[in-house]
């Protein structure tokens, strides 16, 4: 049987230990500590009673209980702060979005980026110092795999959007951006083209991205840096319906996706399209034949069949007007401007070489008043199937994949990219894609901004307090009352994750 024993060292202090007697020989089965006073000495006997009930199972027939645990500042020191409680929160939101198949380690670091975005390297410092995981070399391994994992991914968000999100997929959203390299090196991916990041001296690529209609992400790819973004659509859709085996919905995608040849092969598969229109593009007469249509009348829509693109809804906005209009009468100032100095400019809209100088473009300038306020969309949806304002409905919800994109750029930090091989460059992406998906996700299910997410669960913390005279371990964390209230609160008691 266990005994609680205390004895007096040499130094004057009460050595609390823990002994058993057989054959009339005390044998020390644990030395606790020593005390130098009462509150210490209470401690080691707390202390030494829990010893003995983790080993006995309880220290007589009838314990007595002891009193509630006490110790003093002075004999404590703080070890280390944690955030066991976010990597628990986002480790559930992963088994939600379906990626526990994945390695932990690529969890880990695709949450990080919502944290703090950082290099590899400093993403796995980071989780060893905030949640004590040391993964060493094994997660680039892991990495260099990770491609391999890149239609189970896409099929996880695929699930995840139908059962979690509850999403009716019957339309899918498409955009493309550039992302820009920290070099001047190019290569056959890493290539110069038109940069949507106005870095147009370095070299990018091209990256594609598939969205429900709430912008949740369901697949994505990538194009050498010089690819025209119109001839990134269809390659990825038809790859996304053959991976997923998905009968493909109504697309709907910005203007630079409309051309003849995708238009073309879009009808030729029997593919449904909300395109957006280019009314700049087409003839004066039938520029004044929308104009006189509309008669400038704030909300009007009228539809017109074309058998080139399918039909053409145009509406004209009063609110979009005086934007127009404004935008214009800058640009004709600019040109003003230029005439004077016989420049021509860059990019200088109304400005026109005539001979040895130039000139203001009145042409195009009467041209681009007759358009002021309208807005043109592409479609081969029949109006009985979807009237004209559910197919102008569906095209604003590109904003969608616009905002997953600058979500991606800007609080994921996907650019600038740092690798150099095609490999790492596409796992880089990929491990993007899934921060995107659990960021999209807790976006889409709470209301709250991403920023906002981070914040509620990184104030979490907890402090690991040592008590010098026991040498025990005590974690306590910060009140979760204002998380609990907020948005997150229901995720939290559902997913169970506010123990650690």
């Amino acid at each position: 049987m266990y005994k609680i024993r205390k004895t007096k060292t040499a130094s004057g202090a009460t050595a609390v230990q823990v002994v058993s007697y057989q054959a009339g020989r005390t044998n020390i089965l644990k030395h606790i500590g020593s005390a130098h006073t009462a509150d210490e000495l209470s401690a080691l006997y707390d202390h030494a009673r829990s010893y003995i009930e983790q080993r006995a199972g309880q220290t007589s027939l009838f314990p007595i209980p002891s009193k509630q645990r006490t110790f003093s500042l002075a004999h404590t020191r703080l070890l280390r702060t944690t955030h066991l409680f976010a990597r628990s929160f986002f480790h559930a939101c992963a088994r939600v979005c379906g990626l526990n198949s994945l390695d932990p380690v690529v969890i880990d670091l695709a949450f990080m980026r919502i944290i703090e975005p950082s290099s590899k390297l400093r993403a796995l410092e980071l989780i060893d110092r905030f949640f004590t995981v040391r993964y060493s070399k094994r997660a680039y391994g892991v990495l260099r795999s990770l491609l391999a994992e890149k239609t189970v991914i896409e099929r996880a968000a695929l699930t995840c959007a139908r059962t979690a999100l509850k999403e009716e997929l019957f339309l899918i959203l498409y955009d493309v951006t550039t992302l820009y390299f920290e070099t001047f090196r190019a290569d056959a991916l890493r290539i110069h083209g038109f940069s949507k990041d106005d870095k147009s001296k370095q070299p990018q690529i091209v990256v594609g991205l598939i969205t429900t209609r709430s912008g949740f992400p369901l697949g994505h790819d990538v194009f050498p840096g010089k690819t025209f973004e119109g001839n990134t659509m269809l390659p990825i859709l038809e790859t996304f319906s053959r991976n997923h085996s998905v009968k493909t919905p109504i697309v709907v995608a910005d203007a630079a996706m409309l051309s003849q040849k995708n238009m073309e092969e879009l009808k030729r598969r029997n593919m449904q399209y909300i395109v957006g229109g280019r009314i700049a593009n087409t003839s004066p007469s039938f520029i004044r034949k929308v104009s006189k249509a509309l008669g400038r009348r704030d909300g009007r829509i009228v539809r017109f069949s074309s058998g080139r693109h399918g039909d053409l809804i145009c509406s004209f906005s009063r609110k979009r007007y005086r934007k127009d209009k404004r935008e214009m009468e800058r640009q004709i100032a600019r040109a003003h401007r230029l005439i004077e100095k016989n420049e021509a400019g860059q990019r200088a809209k109304f400005v026109k070489n005539v001979g040895g100088g130039v000139a203001l473009n009145k042409d195009l300038i009467n041209k681009t008043k007759a358009i002021l306020g309208i807005k043109t969309y592409c479609t081969n949806i029949p109006r009985k199937i979807l009237s004209n304002k559910k197919v102008i409905a569906c095209y604003h919800d590109l904003w969608n994949v616009e905002h997953s994109f600058r979500m991606s750029k800007h609080d994921l930090q996907a650019r600038p990219v740092f690798h150099r091989t095609e490999d790492a460059i596409r796992a880089h992406l990929l491990l993007c894609f899934v921060s995107l998906m659990m960021g999209r996700f807790l976006e889409i299910t709470t209301g709250l901004s991403l920023r906002k997410v981070r914040d509620f669960v990184w104030n979490v913390e907890e402090a690991h307090i040592e008590d010098t005279v026991t040498k025990e371990t005590f974690v306590l964390r910060t009140p979760l009352d204002e998380l609990l209230k907020s948005p997150l609160g229901p995720l939290v008691a559902r997913w169970k994750c506010d123990t650690y």
